[in-house]
């Protein structure tokens, strides 16, 4: 179907309004041909790889030339791997058991009536999201999964990247007999589509922002349609008293320096002043090593003056740092007097999406898990296990946040709702 871009408000109202036409098709659609649509769409992206890759050469260029930082720009590079991991991703999506249609509830009610309660999917879901083009592919996948349509509203940053990905896609599963704005994007850089998009209340079934603040705060202050908000990944490791030090370091070391630009990496350190004196040192050195620049307090601040290399990537914290998604090779650092202490600091500052602690103590653990208000929350692991793949739930559409519907990462199960089916024989009610 082609559209007039020109005219931003119409050419947004037109393409929902046939993604949502094809949500009858795909939800009226047996697991079989579903399953079948999501496995065409994985080789589909196989066979395009360069097709993609040579669209996302041009949004790298683009980004670089225009200063873009390091973390931004990891999560805008995509890789022949990188590539086959979104086949993937959709291939285990496939291999799910089917998430509509499961009788959830089935009772008998009020003079014979025959009630179930039964998933079904939600509708049309608008994705709007930033610099991560591999997004196109998770949504589109899961969606058709759940017999969702979808129409998504990729960054600037990646517009050539998620067009390439997103044409793919439609061209696969029209092959497989469904309408191809099953999978629909919007092709205009144009800031209007996003708000138009945000407007179509009793067309848009859900919307589901992944981005940083900025979109997110945007999308939930003026979205007239329902909102499943992800959100930032100001993320903690608390170094308890009790810790191991060589498992600290190598959980620190991994949370923050294996993948900077994702929400699942750390952005904070707590280090329990029990064993300051001893361990920051070593993390520091660690961390400095690593190229990571030190946002740390009075008592990091001592460490760097006594060691050169530590000194040499350090900054005085300032109190906006204990809130910063740094995504970079950056860590705000902050010595805590105890567990009440950790768990006040985190739940005050931290963003509800991955805590952890490093203790030996089981009985520390436990009260962390209990009282740290996080929609994932670990004991002596990293943070960056919050993913739906690691979960697995499959490719995941997003990593919420929030606490109603759905909270942490949610793919397949989270993009149905349900309904009752009541069934009678003449009766009413007297």
């Amino acid at each position: 179907m082609s559209h007039d871009i020109q005219d931003i408000p119409r050419y947004v109202t037109e393409l929902a309004k046939a993604s949502k036409a094809a949500c009858l098709p795909l939800g009226r659609a047996t697991d079989a041909e579903r399953i079948a649509a999501v496995r065409a769409m994985a080789q589909e992206l196989r066979a395009r790889t360069g097709e993609i890759l040579a669209a996302n050469a041009q949004d790298m260029e683009a980004a670089r030339a225009a200063g873009t930082s390091e973390g931004l720009l990891d999560r805008l590079l995509l890789t022949p791997d990188r590539i086959e991991g979104m086949a993937a991703g959709l291939e285990a999506l496939a291999g799910l058991s089917d998430p509509v249609g499961r009788v959830l509830e089935h009772r008998t009610i009020s003079e014979g009536l025959d009630l179930t309660r039964v998933s079904v999917p939600l509708g049309l879901v608008a994705m709007v999201y930033e610099a991560r083009p591999n997004v196109t592919s998770d949504a589109a996948g899961i969606c058709i999964r759940t017999g969702n349509a979808c129409i998504l509203r990729g960054g600037s940053i990646a517009q050539r990247s998620c067009v390439a990905i997103a044409h793919a896609l439609a061209d696969a599963v029209e092959a497989q007999g469904f309408p191809r704005e099953a999978v629909s994007i919007i092709e205009t850089t144009d800031r209007a589509a996003t708000g138009a998009l945000m407007g179509l209340r009793g067309i848009v079934d859900v919307l589901i922002p992944r981005g940083g603040a900025g979109l997110i705060s945007r999308c939930v202050r003026e979205a007239q349609v329902p909102v499943i908000e992800t959100g930032t990944g100001n993320c903690h490791i608390y170094v308890h008293e009790s810790a191991d030090f060589d498992k600290a370091r190598a959980i620190v070391m991994n949370a923050k320096t294996q993948r900077v630009g994702v929400c699942n990496a750390a952005e904070s350190l707590l280090v329990d002043e029990a064993v300051a004196p001893a361990f920051l040192p070593l993390i520091l050195r660690d961390l400095a090593g690593a190229g990571v620049t030190i946002h740390g307090d009075a008592a990091a601040s001592a460490v760097a003056e006594a060691d050169y290399v530590v000194g040499e990537r350090f900054v005085p914290a300032v109190e906006e740092d204990w809130d910063r998604e740094y995504l970079a090779l950056e860590m705000s650092v902050k010595c805590v007097s105890g567990l009440d202490e950790a768990i006040a600091h985190i739940n005050a500052h931290g963003t509800h999406h991955s805590e952890a602690i490093v203790a030996e103590d089981r009985e520390a653990c436990e009260r962390f898990l209990a009282e740290v208000d996080a929609a994932a929350v670990y004991a002596n692991a990293s943070t960056r296990f919050t993913d739906g793949g690691e979960f697995g739930l499959g490719a995941e559409i997003g990593i919420s946040t929030q606490k109603l519907h759905a909270r942490g990462p949610f793919a397949a199960e989270a993009l149905t709702t349900y309904k009752y089916e009541i069934r009678g024989a003449g009766q009413i009610r007297p």
